[in-house]
């Protein structure tokens, strides 16, 4: 099986189009087809359903597809290993982030990288964060930083960055904007805004209420921090939150209430990584400008501000979990929470 014949199957499964792909790949879509059917002549199995319009895979080809980005990761890595060896680092890093993440900026870690790495190419994607672990898993995503609500998928490890407590956030005429305190279970009547279920928060919100045995509407789900600031501000709903997103300027306005029983239920920040063979060096090197500790942390569009975070419960441990070496001379990057 040829190393070409995988990228390009990879790139007709990933744009669902010959002629896409082979724009991508910048080569003739006959060759392209002629790579894909001797792939499949190969494993005696069609990978693709052709039509006029798209291609579809077929059993074979998603089964293909999880192998075939796990063996391009491994390749890629290899190249990189040899590469550092000689004193280099270059290649492709492919991170990935969920939005308003905490313990970490994001893009002023991705700037040093880049400054102090040139030849490696920095790609970054956005998403929520179960997408995101799978991506990792499926060597799509190098790493990623998430803030995931259940156990980590087979080969993906997680490293401990933050944690922060879940709150609630409501319009400033809501009747429960001036309580001192609330619990779950006395959230069951409201109207909710909250992310869609791929987020991190989400989960987290989702598996509480179901431990408080309380049922409740989420009637707006959103893709985006913003939209539920501003759906919260016009009055259309309340939301569970975790701490920094509650902090953001735009959120100022609104009404902040502690949730009572939210230290069972943090929402944990961590980089989330390919088992040891898979991990590139030019994904160590990033992980190497991590503070050495679980750091508080803001929503990367925020910008570094002054504000603790609850520690690790000093019984937290997770053998699995490698110790990130000491942050370098450079400024930190971690970006503490807004103070607004």
């Amino acid at each position: 099986m040829e190393l070409r014949h995988l990228e390009y199957f990879v790139a007709v499964a990933e744009e669902r189009h010959f002629t896409r792909a082979a724009h991508r790949l910048m080569v003739s879509q006959s060759g392209l087809s002629a790579s894909v059917r001797a792939l499949e002549r190969e494993l005696g199995a069609p990978l693709f359903v052709r039509s006029t319009r798209r291609v579809e895979l077929t059993g074979e080809g998603r089964a293909l597809l999880v192998e075939a980005h796990r063996a391009l990761a491994s390749v890629r890595a290899g190249k990189e290993a040899v590469a550092a060896v000689q004193g280099l680092l270059r290649g492709t890093l492919v991170v990935g982030t969920e939005q308003c993440i905490t313990g970490v900026h994001v893009p002023g870690l991705l700037a040093r990288f880049r400054s102090e790495h040139p030849e490696v190419e920095v790609r970054l994607r956005q998403a929520g964060s179960a997408a995101l672990v799978d991506d990792v898993a499926e060597g799509r995503l190098d790493l990623a930083f998430v803030a995931l609500s259940g156990p980590a998928p087979d080969g993906v490890r997680l490293v401990p960055l933050a944690r922060e407590p879940m709150v609630l956030l409501c319009h400033p005429d809501h009747p429960l904007a001036g309580t001192a305190g609330i619990g779950w279970a006395d959230l069951g009547g409201e109207v909710f805004v909250d992310f869609h279920q791929d987020w991190g928060a989400r989960g987290l919100n989702d598996r509480a209420f179901a431990a408080a045995r309380t049922a409740r509407r989420v009637a707006l789900e959103v893709n985006d921090v913003h939209s539920l600031i501003e759906l919260v501000g016009h009055g259309l709903g309340i939301a569970v939150v975790p701490l920094p997103v509650a902090r953001k300027t735009q959120a100022a306005a609104l009404r902040t209430v502690p949730l009572t029983g939210a230290e069972g239920h943090y929402w944990e920040v961590s980089a989330a990584l390919p088992d040891d063979r898979r991990t590139g060096p030019a994904a160590r090197e990033l992980l190497s400008y991590l503070p050495s500790t679980p750091p508080g942390g803001t929503c990367e569009a925020e910008g570094p501000g002054p504000v603790a975070s609850p520690a690790f419960p000093a019984s937290r441990s997770n053998p699995t979990v490698p110790t990130i070496p000491a942050p370098r001379t450079a400024p930190s990057v971690a970006a503490p929470a807004h103070p607004g």
